[in-house]
């Protein structure tokens, strides 16, 4: 049985943010990010009056967000 666990993969969970914990991350002020959050620029959502955060919805934010700019760039140039 024990033979079992270890070959299995291990469950896969999202991992959820605090906003204190984005801001770091994205080293923003966090009324920066209470304002992106609650604007709807940010993927996010409200567990009581805490706002909470996927990462990787955050890390797919910020490589859209990316590639928007290098599009906007090479239309300038």
């Amino acid at each position: 049985m024990e033979e079992e666990r270890s070959t299995q993969r291990p469950e896969r969970r999202p991992t959820v943010m605090t906003l204190e914990e984005v801001a770091r991350y994205l080293r923003i002020n966090k009324s920066t990010l209470y304002r992106m959050a609650r604007d709807g620029t940010l993927p996010a959502w409200k567990l009581g009056n805490a706002w909470r955060f996927k990462k990787e919805s955050i890390e797919r934010w910020i490589a859209h967000t990316q590639r928007a700019q290098q599009q906007k760039v090479r239309r300038r140039a």
